[in-house]
């Protein structure tokens, strides 16, 4: 990588006790300067980091920036993690053709169609969480009561692995998302659940059922290692982030009630779960890429084998797309702002496979959560809530309600 200048900015930036439903503020006074600039890595390399719209864009659909882990000089925001992140990558990880190969082994299951032939049972799911969490009681915690259940229970279904098996999965996820883990606990989490997910495909390719581990593991071109693999990415993207988004949108809503009264209308609802998605991007950490070539992007030469973050928090908050003459500033909430345009599921060949699942999910949620529970507010003082400010994925440790 190139040599680093003064101003490089450090990574990762942390954020803002004032403002926590924002991007860093490092990131976001990058972004004020210049759409490309330098950036500092723990280990002491250096890389670009992209905070413009249009320049995130082109880094995550052109060819000319990698996504493959094994590159000597991709991109990593915690020291001593390559080898064992380069070990065993999933396809997010990976370029065309491998990339392209395992995707499309688990591309049907997320189509638009299939999911909203799952909205009845997804909304029994709410439901049900619901009941469960307000029986008998009048306060409790939403992320353990209903914002992780949700997605759990959801992406269990799909899988084929049991429920009961969540307080394994759930703690092992959060180990392997947080970046203050030990490299040995890293590789101890990661083992844990291979051999889980690698134990289970290799029931399933002797008693296959309806869902997805088992319609890989009966494939001959897969081992049951490789089912493993990416039954770890469906299994954590699947719930840690719909989970992390329901809880900060929760939050973010509970002291604005002009916007929670419009997901009481069911066409508006679509659209607010769309700017909620911007406005949070809870992949606050970017999406890394390295140069194959020398690219000029954003006023800058960035040279083959550079690496690169694609900010897509910041992207999101680009005034010059979300903005505009006479509307709400990018940077505050509008649940009537067009915000299709998002990379909170990132872009180009890599965007995100579940997020037809993500938006149904969400779209339920919400709007059940405060169509039957209208007192809904907190429980604590806004100050005291506890961010998830550890992890890749950003999101809430917990979020004490009473309604």
């Amino acid at each position: 990588m190139t040599s680093t200048p003064a101003a490089a900015i450090p990574m990762p930036a942390p954020h803002s006790a004032g403002c926590p439903f924002g991007p860093p503020p490092a990131y976001t006074k990058a972004a004020a300067t210049a759409a490309v600039t330098r950036a500092d890595l723990p280990e002491g390399e250096s890389c670009w980091l992209a905070t413009g719209y249009a320049e995130v864009r082109t880094i995550l659909s052109d060819r000319r920036f990698s996504a493959d882990v094994r590159h000597p000089n991709f991109p990593l925001l915690l020291p001593g993690r390559r080898e064992i992140i380069a070990e065993n990558p999933n396809f997010l990880r990976l370029d065309d053709p491998e990339h392209a190969r395992l995707r499309r082994m688990v591309t049907g299951d997320f189509l638009v169609k299939r999911v909203e032939a799952m909205r009845p049972a997804v909304q029994q799911i709410v439901d049900e969480a619901l009941d469960r969490m307000t029986q008998g009681r009048t306060e409790a915690d939403l992320v353990t009561g209903f914002a992780l259940p949700v997605p759990s229970l959801v992406i269990c279904l799909l899988l084929g692995v049991p429920y009961e098996d969540r307080e394994f999965f759930q703690s092992v996820s959060r180990t392997l998302l947080s970046n203050t883990s030990t490299l040995e606990k890293l590789s101890e989490a990661r083992d844990e659940l291979l051999d889980y997910l690698s134990g289970l495909a290799a029931r399933k390719r002797e008693q296959p059922e309806d869902d997805i581990l088992s319609r890989l593991a009966v494939r001959d071109d897969l081992t049951p290692r490789d089912v493993a693999g990416t039954g770890i990415l469906l299994l954590i993207a699947g719930h840690e982030t719909t989970a992390n988004m329901i809880s900060l949108s929760t939050a973010l809503l509970l002291d604005r009630p002009d916007h929670v009264a419009r997901l009481a209308d069911p066409a508006a609802v679509p659209g607010a779960v769309e700017e909620l998605l911007r406005h949070l991007t809870i992949v606050h950490t970017g999406l890394p890429r390295v140069a194959l070539e020398d690219v000029e992007l954003g006023g800058a030469t960035i040279k083959a084998g550079d690496g690169v973050i694609a900010m897509l928090s910041t992207a999101n908050r680009d005034e010059t797309v979300f903005g505009g003459a006479g509307g709400t500033p990018a940077d505050e909430l509008d649940l009537d702002r067009d915000a299709r345009r998002h990379l909170a599921f990132g872009f180009g060949v890599h965007q995100c496979l579940g997020q037809p699942l993500a938006r149904a999910e969400l779209q339920i949620a919400l709007a059940t959560l405060f169509r039957r529970l209208p007192g809904l507010r907190l429980a604590i003082p806004r100050d005291e809530l506890a961010f998830r400010t550890d992890s890749f994925i950003y999101g809430m440790r917990s979020l004490p309600v009473t309604w």
